[in-house]
């Protein structure tokens, strides 16, 4: 029994003797900081959705094949690789079966959507304005992006640090002192680039002769890309 006692009361005492050595270790001096940067690039990779409608012209229907071939012409005179456009959505007025009633229904108006990928809106009304323009439904931007987007977001973290560290360093020198390290960095989430955004325009904005002139390709929304960094550094 003497001996459990003697065991308890050794560990008692190192337990106290560690825990007034924690107690005295210094602190240890640090200086905390946030940095952030942004940078504005133009989408090189925009995808335009466009909806054809068959329509009656004097009585007369202008088949979605007609539309198709013109739309398809367009593309490829504007030098547009074939692959890069393609077929997002076949539907009809009723949303069901339009294949079955075009055959039954001879006033049935079929619709077909196509997306076409671009690298700039430079001939979009080029394309546009060679497809009927009573064919085209809508015109709107699915989405943009930009083909080298990670290497952006690697380069605006890097600049979002090296902000945070200036910011350290000019604070520091104020009051005669330097860092001496990094402790820790951690990323603060600001992933909400607008690459996702779709750009809506009214049907025919881009088609019809009386606006052609007027669509202003050159403005296009360029992408923000932004990034935030808290960063821990040692104080020397």
């Amino acid at each position: 029994m003497k001996k459990v006692m003697f065991l308890l009361a050794g560990l008692f005492v190192a337990s106290l003797s560690q825990a007034q050595q924690t107690d005295n270790k210094p602190p240890v001096k640090k200086i905390e900081v946030t940095g952030s940067a942004e940078i504005e690039i133009t989408p090189d990779e925009i995808y335009l959705d466009i909806a054809l409608r068959e329509y009656k012209n004097k009585g007369v229907k202008v088949e979605m094949t007609t539309l198709e071939i013109q739309l398809q012409k367009a593309v490829k005179e504007a030098g547009i690789p074939a692959s890069d456009l393609t077929i997002a959505n076949v539907f009809g007025t009723n949303y069901d079966n339009w294949w079955s009633k075009k055959k039954k229904d001879p006033d049935f108006m079929a619709r077909k959507q196509y997306r076409l990928k671009l690298s700039n809106l430079d001939k979009v009304n080029d394309i546009l304005g060679a497809v009927d323009a009573e064919g085209i439904e809508s015109v709107n931007i699915s989405s943009y992006t930009h083909s080298k987007m990670e290497d952006y977001r690697k380069q605006v973290k890097t600049k979002a640090l090296q902000a945070a560290k200036a910011k350290a360093t000019y604070m520091l020198e104020a009051i005669g002192n330097t860092i001496d390290g990094v402790l820790e960095v951690q990323e603060i989430n600001t992933d909400n680039y607008s690459d996702v955004q779709p750009v809506v325009f009214a049907a025919n904005s881009f088609a019809r002769s009386a606006n052609a002139e007027s669509a202003d390709a050159s403005s296009f929304k360029k992408i923000k890309v932004r990034a935030e960094v808290r960063a821990v550094f040692f104080i020397k």
